[in-house]
C-alpha cells in the first residue's frame, strides 16, 4: 500500500469517527432517578425521626384536677410545637385508666400508686400527693351540736362508724391498712362511702363518728367538709396516724407524711398542730416498653412547662419528679430516670448508628453512581482512545504529505478531535490523566504539522505549493 493510500485511509477513518460517542438513551434519567430516590429516602428518614410523637394518655374523670392538668399540658405541648404531644383518652377514673393502658388503648395513664398496676408499669412523673385526713366529731344531739368527741386516736375507732369520701375500693383498702397497722380488726369498724358531692350529707349523718378523705392538703372538698363538721357538730378532732412509718415500710406505695398546722383553716387553726398521716401519689405511668428517648423527651417537656402550667392551674405546682431508686415501689421509666439523673444520651449517642449508616449508604451510592457514570461513558472513552491512536498514526504519515491542502485537511480533523475530547472531559467521560495523555499527543502532532508545513514551503517543486 502506497503512502498516498495510507494517508487517504487515515483521513477517511478520522472522518468516519462520530464527533460524539453513542449515548445510551435514558441513562441521565436513570442517574436523576437514583439521586431523587436517595433524597426521598433521606427525607423520609428525617421526617420519621423529626416528626412529633403523639402519645395517648388515659385520665379521668373529666373535670378532675388530674384531667385539668393533663389537658393544660397537652395544649402547652401543641402550642409550643414540641416533639412529644398528648392525646387525651377520658376515663371514669384511675382504675379505668389502668385498664385502658393494659388494653393497649393508651400509651400513658394517670393512676394512684396503690392501684394494681399492669406488669412492666413504670413512673414518669408525680402529679400530686394525696394525704389521708382522719377527723372525729361528736354526734349531734337533737338539732344542735354535740359535745366533744371521745375519739382521740385511730385505736378509738373500734366499734365506731366512719364515713369515707370516694366510691372506689382503693380508699377502703387504704383505711383497712391503717386500721390493721394500728392493731384494730377492720371488721370492727363500720364504713360508709360517699361521693364528693355528698360531703354535706355525710357530715349530717348522725350515725357516723369520724370521717376520712384522701386528697391533696389544699383540697377544697376536704376543707369544706371540715368546716361543715365544725358548723354542724362542733370542732373536729384530728386523728394522727402514728404508725405511718410502719405502714410506709410494709407498703411501698404509701409514704409517711405530715399535715401542717392551719392546713385547712387559719382562724381558728385547723389543725392546731402538725398531724402525722399517710400519703399516696397520683402518678403518670408508662409501660417500660415505651421508647426511652420518647419518655425522656416527655419528662423534659413536663418539667420545662411546669412554670407555665402553674400560671394556668395552681395544682400543677404539685408535679414532682418520680423516685429513681431501683428499690422504689414503682420504678421510674429508664427514659425519665436518665433525664432526672443527668445520664440522658445526647442526639449523637442515640442516633450515631443511624448517622453512620446513612454515611455508609451515601458512600456506597456515590461509588455506585461513579461506576454507573463510568459504564455509561465507555463508548466515548473508546472513541477518544481511537482518536488518540489515529493522531499518533498521523504523526508518522505527516512526513509523506506533499501539499499544504492535505496538511490543512488533517489539521481540521485534529481540531474536531480536540473539540470532542474537551467535551468528553467536561462530561466526565475521560479523566484528567487521559486528557493529559491526549495533550502530549496533540502537541507532538502540532509540532509535526509545523515542521512539515515549513518543509513544504521550502520545497523547490512549485506543484507542492498549491492551496
Amino acid at each position: 500500500m502506497s503512502s498516498t493510500e495510507s494517508l487517504s485511509d487515515l483521513l477517511n477513518g478520522m472522518r468516519d469517527l462520530p464527533l460524539r460517542g453513542r449515548r445510551r438513551k435514558g441513562s441521565p434519567f436513570l442517574i436523576l432517578a437514583a439521586v431523587l430516590a436517595l433524597f426521598a429516602a433521606v427525607g423520609g428518614a428525617a421526617f420519621l425521626v423529626l416528626r412529633p410523637t403523639t402519645l395517648r394518655i388515659a385520665v379521668g374523670p373529666v373535670g378532675s384536677e388530674d384531667h385539668s392538668i393533663i389537658q393544660a399540658m397537652s395544649q402547652n405541648f401543641s402550642r409550643e410545637g414540641l416533639g412529644v404531644r398528648l392525646a387525651l383518652v377520658p376515663t371514669a377514673g384511675p382504675v379505668d385508666s389502668i385498664a385502658a393502658l393494659s388494653g393497649d388503648k393508651a400509651d400513658l395513664a394517670v393512676a394512684r400508686a396503690d392501684e394494681e398496676m399492669p406488669e412492666g408499669a413504670t413512673s414518669v412523673a408525680v402529679l400530686r400527693k394525696n394525704v389521708v385526713v382522719l377527723w372525729a366529731a361528736a354526734r349531734p344531739r337533737g338539732s344542735g351540736k354535740g359535745g366533744k368527741s371521745s375519739i382521740k386516736a385511730v385505736t378509738d375507732l373500734a366499734g365506731k362508724r366512719v364515713g369515707v369520701v370516694g366510691r372506689t375500693e382503693v380508699n377502703i383498702r387504704l383505711f383497712r391498712v391503717i386500721l390493721t397497722a394500728a392493731g384494730i380488726s377492720p371488721d370492727k369498724v363500720g364504713i360508709a362511702q360517699f361521693n364528693v358531692g355528698q360531703i354535706a350529707d355525710m357530715v349530717r349523718d348522725a350515725s357516723l363518728d369520724a370521717f376520712m378523705t384522701v386528697a391533696p392538703v389544699d383540697s377544697k372538698p376536704t376543707a369544706e367538709a371540715i368546716a361543715t363538721t365544725a358548723k354542724l357538730r362542733g370542732e373536729p378532732t384530728f386523728l394522727p396516724i402514728e404508725v405511718s412509718e410502719a405502714i410506709a415500710s410494709r407498703h411501698p406505695a404509701y409514704e409517711s407524711e405530715e399535715i401542717p398546722e392551719s392546713a385547712f383553716s387559719s382562724s381558728p387553726a385547723r389543725p392546731d398542730d402538725k398531724v402525722e398521716t399517710v400519703s399516696v401519689s397520683h402518678l403518670l405511668i408508662a409501660p417500660s416498653s415505651l421508647s426511652e428517648s420518647t419518655v425522656g423527651a416527655l419528662t423534659r417537656q413536663i418539667f420545662a412547662a411546669r412554670p407555665a402550667l402553674i400560671r394556668e392551674i395552681p395544682g400543677a405546682a404539685k408535679i414532682e419528679k418520680p423516685n429513681t431508686d431501683k428499690d422504689a415501689a414503682l420504678p421510674a421509666h429508664p427514659g425519665a430516670a436518665a433525664y432526672i439523673d443527668g445520664t440522658e444520651r445526647t442526639f449523637m449517642e442515640r442516633y450515631s448508628d443511624y448517622i453512620w449508616g446513612v454515611v455508609l449508604l451515601l458512600s456506597v451510592f456515590g461509588s455506585a453512581t461513579a461506576w454507573l457514570r463510568h459504564y455509561i461513558k465507555r463508548d466515548e472513552r473508546r472513541l477518544n482512545t481511537a482518536h488518540r491512536e489515529k493522531l499518533l498514526l498521523a504523526i508518522g504519515l505527516l512526513r509523506q504529505i506533499e501539499t499544504i491542502e492535505d496538511l490543512d485537511t488533517l489539521q481540521r480533523e485534529a481540531d474536531g478531535i480536540l473539540r470532542e475530547t474537551l467535551t468528553c472531559y467536561d462530561d466526565g467521560a475521560i479523566e484528567e490523566g487521559d486528557l493529559l495523555a491526549y495533550s502530549l499527543v496533540l502537541d507532538q502532532f502540532h509540532n509535526a504539522i509545523v515542521d512539515r508545513r515549513a518543509a513544504i514551503a521550502a520545497s523547490p517543486n512549485p506543484a507542492r505549493m498549491r492551496a
